[in-house]
């Protein structure tokens, strides 16, 4: 059977973006399984008295019902660089447990982390969206592998437009950051020569 999560950031006992996550798991639902009953992730994602002084990553991983929740520690990733690789066939439109087509990507000795590009186009790296700024704006791409739920409430809020970025266009930005459910948007600032061709 097909499995797909969700992380959910918790921040002193409070998830995260729970509404956007849960629209996500429904849809994926809906899309995977035909199933039009809707699942409330407030009721698998209550906080134990452990995991409330903190940031924790809370996982649920779920099919047509919900399967587990697991609450860990959070600890960034010291992604500094990023490689670009051409992926035209990739799909990723929804959240799969199994992520082997992305992480098959990633090659260490080279860069910390991938970002994908098909068909010309920048989508996102193997675990996160991506926003660039030219000083003045913040961008993210509008063909993202899987749109995240940070990314749509950046969206949401004006913070960042999306936009069609491709290879040839990435010269004008200065800078980026990677976001994801966990990484907001002051994840850390790095320098556009990071990415490397």
């Amino acid at each position: 059977m097909c499995r797909l999560f969700e992380t959910i950031r918790i921040d002193n006992g409070i998830p995260s973006n729970l509404g956007l996550h849960e629209q996500r798991l429904n849809r994926s639902r809906r899309e995977l399984f035909d199933l039009n009953d809707e699942l409330r992730l407030s009721e698998y994602t209550r906080v134990p008295e452990e995991f409330r002084s903190g940031v924790y990553r809370c996982r649920v991983v779920y099919g047509q019902t919900i399967v587990s929740t697991e609450f860990t520690p959070y600890v960034p990733a010291a992604v500094q660089t990023l490689r670009l690789v051409h992926a035209d066939t990739l799909t990723y439109d929804h959240k799969y447990l199994d992520r082997s087509s992305l992480t098959g990507l990633i090659n260490r000795d080279l860069a910390d982390d991938i970002l994908i590009v098909r068909e010309g186009c920048v989508t996102d790296s193997s675990y996160a969206n991506i926003v660039f700024t030219d000083g003045r704006q913040w961008l993210t791409p509008d063909t993202p592998l899987l749109p995240g739920t940070m990314r749509e409430r950046l969206l949401r809020d004006g913070i960042i437009e999306a936009e069609r970025i491709t290879v040839d266009t990435l010269g004008r930005f200065t800078h980026f950051r990677l976001i994801n459910a966990m990484l907001g948007f002051d994840s850390p600032l790095l320098p556009i020569e990071n990415i490397i061709r």
